[in-house]
């Protein structure tokens, strides 16, 4: 998920660099600023609000100390009105918050300032190679035609459930790909890397 801060500071190379990728950022970008401004607007009264509670709380504590008693009770009513207000402000600074987060997850990440604009693949441009790359002999089968030769990979399921780039590990696919991560997990341990296993959920705050 982009920053917020960099969204605010950098809208229109937000909204070009998110063109590169063909997606259209800009009516995403003008209403995640709107959402923001509302945002903080909310939270500029309801700092407000806060300021002035505390102030009403200093000054009960100040009659009570002089034995006005009367006088402390009426602004304690005016607190408590205060703090009603301070209730509503807060959840609707908390749903404006949900909505935020709704839309700044519409937005995919930039590209690198290094990537060209173009439709396919043919059009990137190689900016660093390490090492050889490997001569194969004639007829050798691209990954595509092994996966679907062997059964572990359904390309086709992927796009259905997700979109293009995002297949369905099967069989022995599956159980490949789990000990590819077993292997890096356990090559990062041996560098001394803790490995960590949070909850699935989490509290909101």
């Amino acid at each position: 998920m982009l920053q917020l801060s960099y969204i605010r500071e950098n809208k229109e190379d937000v909204i070009a660099r998110l063109a590169v990728k063909h997606f259209d950022a800009k009516d995403t970008v003008e209403k995640i600023l709107a959402v923001d401004a509302e945002r903080r607007k909310l939270q500029a009264e309801l700092d407000s609000l806060n300021a002035e509670a505390n102030a009403l709380a200093r000054q009960i504590g100040e009659l009570m100390k002089g034995g006005k008693k009367a006088e402390a009770d009426e602004i304690k009513n005016q607190s408590a009105a205060l703090k009603e207000s301070i209730k509503k402000l807060e959840e609707a600074l908390r749903k404006k918050e949900e909505e935020q987060d709704l839309v700044l997850m519409l937005l995919p990440n930039l590209p690198s300032p290094k990537v060209p604009k173009g439709k396919t693949p043919a059009e990137n441009e190689n900016i660093h190679q390490e090492g050889e790359l490997p001569r194969l002999p004639a007829g050798a089968q691209p990954h595509w035609e092994l996966a679907a030769k062997y059964n572990i990979i359904d390309f086709e399921l992927g796009v259905k459930l997700t979109g293009a780039g995002f297949p369905v590990y099967k069989g022995k696919g599956a159980r490949l790909q789990r000990a590819l991560i077993n292997f890096f997990l356990d090559r990062a341990t041996a560098a001394g890397f803790l490995e960590v296993q949070p909850p699935i959920l989490v509290n909101r705050d």
